[in-house]
């Protein structure tokens, strides 16, 4: 698999996401602390699976990565990017430009087809010409495998099949960072080794991971593993 290169020009190495001291708290009553003083980096073309049992805060850790949510306290650079107490707009700009999502339950659109929703991944990247948009759409479905499903709609698809999709609409703006949640949760063993395969390739182009699983298989892929417990990043261990 081949991945674009984003508009900067990206050294392998860097770090793309420095996180320190992050904290969440849930108001209560009582308050709830989701995610307590994390501090870690991921570096360029690192592929990182962050595990651990349920309600132990990675879901909301990933959320934060993905500023999907606002931490409570703490600091984060995203692809150099210092985006702690950006205003909504620019926090979904920066979103739109610099991270790529890949969910358990895929949310595609049914009755759209393979091309049109993995489009989507582009509609808040401002103005992208229709062609432009088509030309890196059809690029990165000849990358998951997909080129002959083009125009079928994803309502018809095998489950291993729409979460290609979900990823090709991930890589279709060219992000800094590749977010995932469960992306095997819904998959059978097959699909789930055909997905795995494709991590794989992501991760050999130099792309950048990070997934948050209960899946052995997903983070025994993987080129770390974290682990969470009660809120807390309590080991970095070499896969």
């Amino acid at each position: 698999m081949t991945t674009p290169d984003g508009d900067e020009a990206r050294s392998a190495g860097e770090a793309v996401l420095v996180v320190e001291g992050l904290s969440k708290v849930f108001p209560g009553p009582p308050p709830v602390t989701a995610v307590r003083d994390c501090t870690f980096e991921v570096r360029r073309g690192e592929f990182v699976a962050i595990t651990g049992p349920s309600g132990s805060g990675k879901t909301t850790l990933l959320s934060l990565l993905g500023l999907l949510e606002s931490p409570t306290a703490g600091r984060y650079l995203l692809d150099g990017v210092d985006v702690i107490g950006l205003s909504d707009s620019s926090r979904c700009v920066q979103r739109a430009h610099r991270i790529g999502f890949v969910f358990q339950a895929f949310h595609l659109l049914g009755y759209r087809s393979v091309l049109e929703n993995v489009e989507l991944g582009l509609l808040y990247q401002g103005v992208v010409p229709k062609g432009e948009r088509r030309r890196r759409a059809l690029e990165v479905i000849d990358s998951v495998g997909l080129t002959g499903r083009c125009d079928g709609l994803c309502a018809h698809l095998s489950g291993g099949e729409k979460q290609r999709v979900a990823i090709a609409r991930a890589l279709v703006g060219q992000p800094a960072l590749v977010l995932c949640d469960e992306p095997t949760g819904n998959l059978d063993s097959a699909n789930s080794e055909a997905v795995l395969a494709l991590f794989d390739d992501l991760h050999r182009s130099g792309m950048t991971v990070v997934v948050v699983t209960h899946d052995p298989a997903v983070a025994g892929r993987a080129q770390r593993n974290l682990r969470m417990a009660d809120g807390v990043l309590t080991e970095a261990v070499q896969a």
